[in-house]
């Protein structure tokens, strides 16, 4: 059945809040006025927000918790990695233009602050309020030092002496030690004294560097601690003892701190010769770029901080005050340490569709019909499976693979150098530039062509985001195509975290498409156009654009029209004004949108026929998902691309249709409607940017993610 017929999802709507914008209605002609812009930026922060209520969430196992929390720290160092740091380059080059929304890098820049210090803020407060009492009521511990016991200093002590004195090396500032250049995101601390050291020279501070090898908690064995599961910070460690890295002197202060860095790479990619060399050289520089945040112990003097600001050349709302270790990101390894299945989110076993039940011959498998899998419920055995029975089938005799992120001791990519050589003709674009994975891709492009694959790195000013695998195979006087697409990358262990879709086929003319596309990618000749894929950043946006038209002239016709989307990231503006003419229209419009969204919903005359939500769950939702009424003879495509600029303008992506109706309405029913009727991982969208999280009330609860486990998980 069709998604036009479920209405459940327009059901109990929350009055959203006043919105300070014009309230004159909107026409076709005004619709790019600022105020009918959601700012990227501060809906990311909105994003992380979301994040952070399921650390607080009591229905939410205790651990897993704790790995939200984590997991909101880590999304915030990539934010000012990339996001503030591009930000703070504009402002430094004198570049004021304002975005769709209207503000200038530097309104935005003072708005990220007030918001982040408050987001940092209530992170701590969850810490220490919350996960840490409720985890020492299940007798996990995080001892401080004021709770250490006569035999707990023993051991740290040792431990101390034995694991973390020979690594550190402490450098006292004066003119022949200027202040370190310090690594991104390292552990550091500022150290106060009194004295003389062994050379008669005064010396008031001192800087210790925390080796990235060691552990940030450490579990104290069962002999020494008091509760099953005790743990210290290696802060409160180095802490304790840290006088003993300066014999004869007197420590006055310790205090913790962290820089983080711009990590954008700058290569331009028309002016080199080679790619991989130039970034390459770029890497190291990664770490030493100019700091853009300052995270430093609550208890740090305000003199201490001011020290440290002008070291790094940060004003006063760079800083951010910890109450706790400076990067959450790594308690991340608490919950592996910690053998309570109880208070973990329940594991289960992938299934496998019937259709593609393991057999030594996938090729029959596929020939028979289209499989359909839908990650992580549904295993990504299939898709591994399938290449490796190619890369050793004597019939097969071409390998075609896009890779953006695998994962370590990948086995597509084994099956890819077995294939190799093995004498297949192998061709591999691999993206270098896949952000924070460019080393491990550039070892990757080596590996590869060192079995005898052929390695490409894409178009120029174009990443290769595209999800394809193609197998040509010799059947009989038939060259066959065998095809996988998917929403997500070839990455194993993501398959386990992320939501996404693939789909193997034989389709002879979704093979051409896609080996069209590859000769896009490694030749320079036009290769013609594409039947069934939609690609970019040629065709996606303007098809897209079209479909958007076709439902806006039906609803003016009094006709049925209705979009549905799912994807991380609504930003593209061309897309955003067609939707609101749409509503304007009439068309129904529901949008599933992760994370950042920029197009307001709920507005009178605008967009008040358009809601947006967003799930956010034990998995990742990474699947997109692009649905059209199209007077009831419904378009379904899956693809790799959001509805960003970057997507439909600057990356290689593909947008590919399901054909086959029974596994079109699997994605309908799988995809798209359980997140539709979902009442308790849902976060309502309202037109001040602010989102509210739906609960059930007196309904029956819904969740998409768990109506799913149980549908397709053994």
């Amino acid at each position: 059945m069709a998604l036009r017929n479920s209405t459940s999802n327009h059901q109990d709507r929350t009055p959203p809040p006043v919105m300070a914008v014009a309230t004159s209605r909107p026409t076709t002609s005004d619709l790019s006025r600022h105020e009918w812009f959601l700012n990227r930026e501060l809906s990311l922060l909105e994003f992380n927000r979301r994040v952070l209520d399921l650390a607080k969430d009591q229905k939410v196992p205790l651990l897993e918790r704790l790995k939200f929390l984590c997991i909101v720290s880590s999304n915030l160092d990539e934010f000012f990695e990339v996001r503030v740091a591009g930000l703070k380059e504009q402002v430094s080059h004198g570049v004021e233009q304002p975005g769709p929304d209207g503000l200038t890098p530097s309104e935005l820049l003072s708005r990220i602050a007030t918001l982040t210090h408050q987001l940092v803020h209530e992170q701590y407060t969850v810490l220490n309020q919350a996960l840490i009492p409720q985890l020492a009521d299940q007798r996990i511990r995080f001892l401080k030092r004021s709770e250490w016991m006569a035999s707990h200093i023993r051991w740290m002590r040792r431990f101390f002496s034995r694991e973390l004195l020979p690594l550190l090396s402490p450098v006292g500032l004066d003119p022949a030690h200027p202040f370190p250049k310090l690594l991104n995101k390292s552990l550091n601390f500022l150290v106060t004294l009194e004295g003389t050291d062994a050379f008669g020279r005064p010396n008031g501070t001192a800087i210790v560097q925390v080796p990235r090898s060691l552990p940030r908690v450490i579990r104290l064995p069962s002999r020494t601690a008091t509760w099953p599961h005790d743990f210290a910070f290696l802060s409160s460690v180095i802490h304790a003892f840290v006088h003993q890295l300066f014999p004869g002197m007197h420590v006055t202060g310790c205090y913790q701190f962290r820089v983080t860095r711009n990590s954008n790479l700058f290569v331009d990619e028309e002016d080199v010769d080679d790619l991989r060399r130039a970034l390459e050289g770029q890497l190291p520089d990664r770490r030493f770029g100019d700091a853009v945040r300052l995270e430093v112990a609550d208890n740090c003097p305000a003199d201490m901080v001011y020290f440290l600001r002008e070291q790094f050349h940060l004003d006063a709302h760079d800083v951010y005050q910890c109450h706790g270790p400076v990067n959450l990101h790594r308690l991340m390894t608490v919950p592996d340490l910690v053998e309570r299945p109880d208070l973990k989110f329940q594991t289960f076993t992938p299934s496998i569709p019937a259709t593609a039940i393991p057999s030594d011959d996938w090729f029959d498998a596929i020939r028979q019909g289209d499989i359909l899998l839908h990650h992580p419920y549904q295993s990504f055995a299939p898709v591994t499976e399938f290449l490796r029975q190619a890369a050793t089938d004597p019939h097969v005799l071409t390998i075609k693979q896009t890779l953006y992120r695998t994962g370590a001791d990948s086995a597509i990519v084994q099956s890819l150098v077995d294939a190799a050589r093995g004498g297949k003709e192998v061709t591999v674009v691999i993206e270098l530039r896949a952000r924070f994975d460019e080393e491990a891709n550039i070892e990757l492009a080596h590996d590869l062509e060192e079995a005898g694959a052929h390695v490409v790195y894409g178009v120029v000013g174009h990443k290769t985001h595209a999800k394809m695998s193609l197998v040509l195979r010799r059947e009989g006087r038939l060259l066959r195509h065998y095809t996988h697409l998917g929403t997500g990358n070839y990455h194993a262990r993501n398959a386990r975290l992320y939501t996404d879709f693939g789909l193997l086929t034989c389709d002879a003319a979704i093979g051409r498409d896609v080996r069209r596309v590859f000769q896009q990618l490694t030749s320079l000749g036009r290769p013609g156009k594409l039947k069934h894929l939609l690609q970019s950043p040629f065709t996606l946006h303007p098809t897209l654009l079209k479909w958007i038209g076709r439902e806006t002239d039906r609803a003016k016709q009094g006709r049925p029209a209705h979009i549905i989307a799912k994807m991380n990231a609504l930003l593209e503006p061309q897309i955003i004004r067609a939707l609101y003419k749409a509503s304007q229209a009439g068309v129904k419009i529901d949008l599933i949108v992760r994370g950042p969204c920029a197009l307001r919903p709920g507005i009178a005359g605008l967009s008040e026929h358009i809601r947006v939500r967003s799930i956010i769950g034990q998995f990742l939702e990474h699947s997109r998902i692009f649905y059209f009424l199209n007077d009831g003879d419904d378009r379904v495509f899956l693809s790799s691309a959001d509805w960003m600029d970057r997507n439909f303008f600057r990356r290689i992506e593909v947008a590919f249709p399901v054909l086959d109706k029974t596994l079109r309405q699997r994605v309908i029913e799988e995809g798209l409607r359980p997140y539709l009727e979902d009442n308790t991982h849902a976060w309502i969208l309202h037109r001040d940017g602010t989102y509210r999280r739906q609960t059930p009330g007196r309904r029956t609860a819904r969740s998409a993610q768990q109506w799913l486990m149980k549908k397709l998980v053994l």
